[in-house]
């Protein structure tokens, strides 16, 4: 029997983030995903009316083409995902988690094939700019042990952050958020290891209020693409590559990562040198989702977390706040600013705008947990 947790999460994945409507066409597409819920999607879809498409693929497969990938093998599949992904208006795509290493020994060349011939054009380019698109992950044994909770815990855990949000009351408080960040030249972050200076200038400022993952609750914009400059320590995991990345550390000058250190320095250097813009910063983000506290390794939980930003080396959102930098790698790394984690202070124009995790100035407070949670 299907959980019956399903039909609350297909609605806000389809009447919410997505907003489909009669005569949308839908790809769902679901990696490693039960099926039970797979079929719950669809047919949420066919209640309001879509068209869905149904897509599932298996991490284990997957490893197969990026090990043989070639520049032919990788242009054909691209080419038929791209004229499909072009007939869609919405997309979902639901990740399971089989094995979080599972993609540890795939060469970097051969993902470096995968990302720059498959993902950039397909995803990056046709599917984030022009459908109106939600991803998110689906629970498993292997997530509940990223959490370090049982598998029953990290269920009840998942389907709260997804579904016991007030999604609307959330989106109302990020408008001034936005229009302050429109208005901000400077900005400063402060931590443990960490200091940094940038501008924002002229680049446009995003709300994610359950509109692109779930769970969600982040605005983002761009720092201007040569003006980044100072140091930054992140203090959470993050994996690539099939890779888990500590302690990164990077130096920036003109924008520019000109020193990069990790528990594997030669394999971040790798990454960054996938092109030109892996150097360059595509994506600067505050998060702060009342019910995430705690790095999972898991990017979609990991990039909302109370508290925290993230500041994204790689390919900027080109319709949504880009400051020119194209790349095939867009790679969230998050800092987290809670006072158990080391705290920080971030400054706009000087004005001190967060403090320790949480939000001072009167144009952000609505966005602190205490105001988000649904009744």
């Amino acid at each position: 029997m299907a959980d019956p947790r399903y039909v609350d999460l297909a609605r806000v994945l389809v009447r919410y983030s997505t907003a489909v409507k009669a005569g949308d066409n839908v790809l769902i597409e679901g990696f490693d995903v039960p099926p039970e819920f797979m079929a719950v999607l669809v047919q949420e879809v066919c209640d309001v009316g879509g068209n869905p498409v149904l897509e599932m693929k298996s991490q284990r497969v997957q490893r197969k083409l990026y090990l043989n990938a070639t520049e032919d093998r990788m242009k054909l599949i691209a080419d038929c995902e791209l004229y499909r992904m072009k007939k869609m208006n919405a997309y979902i795509g639901v990740r399971g988690i089989f094995n979080a290493k599972e993609l540890s020994d795939v060469p970097g060349d051969q993902m470096g094939l995968y990302e720059r011939l498959w993902m950039k054009p397909v995803h990056l380019e046709q599917r984030v700019g022009h459908t109106r698109w939600v991803v998110l992950r689906f629970p498993s044994p292997q997530m509940a042990q990223m959490a370090k909770m049982s598998l029953e815990a990290f269920e009840d855990f998942f389907y709260k952050v997804c579904t016991k949000v007030d999604w609307a009351k959330a989106s109302e408080a990020m408008n001034p958020v936005v229009e302050f960040m429109k208005k901000t030249d400077k900005v400063r972050i402060v931590s443990p290891g960490t200091d940094l200076r940038f501008s924002i200038k002229g680049i446009n400022v995003m709300k994610c209020d359950g509109h692109f993952n779930i769970p969600d609750l982040e605005i983002f914009t761009a720092p201007v693409r040569d003006s980044v400059e100072g140091v930054i320590q992140y203090n959470a995991p993050s994996t690539n590559r099939g890779f888990t990345f500590e302690n990164v550390r990077f130096r920036f000058e003109k924008g520019k990562i000109v020193e990069a250190s990790a528990n594997d320095t030669a394999r971040l250097n790798t990454i960054l040198d996938t092109d030109e813009g892996a150097r360059y910063i595509g994506e600067f983000a505050l998060g702060f989702h009342p019910y995430i506290e705690e790095a999972m390794d898991d990017i979609l939980f990991d990039e909302k977390i109370s508290g925290s930003f993230h500041f994204t080396p790689g390919n900027a959102y080109e319709n949504e706040a880009d400051n020119g930098n194209r790349s095939a790698i867009h790679w969230d790394l998050v800092l987290i600013q809670r006072p158990e984690k080391g705290g920080g202070e971030i400054y706009f124009d000087d004005q001190l705008i967060r403090k320790d995790g949480k939000f001072v100035h009167e144009a952000f407070v609505g966005l602190n947990p205490e105001n988000l949670r649904k009744n």
